[in-house]
């Protein structure tokens, strides 16, 4: 396969993705922002959701202050913030349109119409109407377009680069996620917390779960109340949660094994022995040894895969 077809194949997936992921960390945001609860902990959730995306310093040069206002507007409509979903969902479109003769009408047709709903969406206000409806069709439409793929695509490599996008950035988002969101209570792991602490403990975890639609899961696995540590290993270390690191990881590996080449040995070496170390981790290391230090350190070998995926496979990357 050529080179820059696989580039725009790889980053239209990653882009849906990405919009997907902005989408369900804005939903919970929001949702969490109704419930009672004081100034400082509401902002301090608007400020991790910029955290979490690397967007502070950008958001702060154009708006200042942290409103939840200004926040959604930044992080749905902002066409200058290239994580913001309609960005995502441009940058999508556009790499599907620069490779339509690789795609089959299907998957070509659902992320034309997903950009010129958005558009219509938008213009017509209805992501201010109700927010967590917008939020619902962004991600209903980053299923559909993972479902057409998958059902209308031959299994071949262009799939397979489409695949290799979609678990990279979801193995980036979920890493972020758990490392923003267990700083922010990192104090709840040790010692006695009131009930009123509990309270707000249960809302917090329950909505780190419902970001990645694990809330259902975690009741079913773990058939109790919810402690951080048992997120933490859910996210991490399972790898039947469809949303987890090490899910994420399987997906790489098998993908990436599918079109290796003469110089993709040491990439795919690579992605294997990060696949190792969360087949054979434990969650009671991860959190002694420093549950941060794991992630940043997860974060930095995905990245460099994702360099390395680049280098051998996609078009070389701009000095």
């Amino acid at each position: 396969m050529l080179s820059r077809t696989a580039d725009h194949l790889f980053w239209m997936s990653r882009y849906t993705e990405r919009a997907e992921n902005t989408a369900r960390m804005l939903d919970v945001n929001y949702q969490t922002s109704l419930l009672p609860q004081s100034a400082a902990v509401a902002q301090v959730g608007w400020q991790g959701l910029l955290s979490i995306s690397e967007l502070l310093p950008a958001y702060a040069a154009k708006h200042g202050d942290v409103t939840p206002k200004c926040v959604m507007e930044f992080m749905v409509r902002d066409e200058s913030n290239p994580s913001s979903i309609l960005s995502c969902l441009k940058a999508a479109r556009e790499n599907a349109r620069a490779v339509r003769g690789s795609l089959t009408t299907e998957a070509w047709e659902t992320q034309n119409q997903t950009w010129l709903e958005v558009n219509r969406m938008l213009r017509m206000g209805e992501f201010e109407r109700d927010p967590g409806q917008f939020f619902e069709w962004v991600k209903f439409r980053s299923h559909l377009s993972r479902g057409v793929t998958v059902g209308t695509m031959l299994m071949d490599e262009a799939l397979h680069f489409m695949r290799l996008g979609t678990f990279l950035e979801r193995a980036d988002n979920t890493a972020r996620l758990v490392d923003v969101k267990f700083h922010a209570v990192q104090s709840d792991f040790f010692g006695a917390a009131s009930e009123k602490d509990q309270e707000y403990d249960f809302y917090h975890w329950s909505a780190i779960l419902r970001s990645v639609s694990g809330f259902e899961i975690y009741r079913k696995v773990y058939r109790d109340v919810i402690k951080p540590e048992r997120v933490a290993d859910l996210l991490i270390l399972r790898p039947d949660m469809p949303r987890s690191l090490h899910a994420s990881l399987n997906e790489v590996v098998s993908n990436l094994s599918m079109v290796a080449n003469d110089q993709s040995a040491e990439t795919l070496r690579r992605a294997g022995k990060l696949r190792a170390d969360l087949q054979y981790g434990h969650i009671d290391e991860i959190l002694a040894t420093g549950l941060h230090a794991f992630l940043t350190q997860f974060l930095d070998r995905v990245n460099e895969l994702g360099a390395r995926i680049s280098r051998d496979f996609l078009v070389p990357a701009k000095a």
